[in-house]
């Protein structure tokens, strides 16, 4: 499922809802259907910019590799899957950042869901 971001700031910015909703969970939002104010987005961009510091300092979890052994072997010689590719928690918020950061310097709100 999508979420689809609109605001008088910046153009629309969909997400898939499951990687969406880590955000709006930070921002205590629901994920159905919500608003971030001209207020509130200076905080929720210090509170992305806050967790994207905080991904950044850690490497690829447990699971992560565990996931490449099961898929790639010992060795990682099986050419029968694609190599993997991260989308790291920074690249998957950028868009919306960026339009919470517009959304401040124009004094607009974020819509979703409505």
């Amino acid at each position: 499922m999508l979420i689809t971001f609109t605001s008088k700031a910046a153009a629309e910015v969909t997400m898939y809802k499951e990687h969406a909703k880590r955000i709006l969970d930070l921002l205590d939002k629901d994920a159905n259907r919500g608003v971030i104010t001209a207020a509130e987005a200076p905080n929720a961009v210090a509170v992305i910019e806050r967790e994207i510091a905080e991904t950044r300092l850690h490497t690829a979890s447990e699971d992560v590799r565990r996931d490449v052994v099961a898929h790639h072997g010992e060795a990682g010689d099986d050419s029968d899957h694609e190599g993997m590719e991260m989308v790291s928690f920074a690249t998957r918020a950028f868009p919306l950042l960026e339009m919470l950061r517009a959304a401040k310097a124009g004094g607009n709100d974020v819509l979703w869901g409505v």
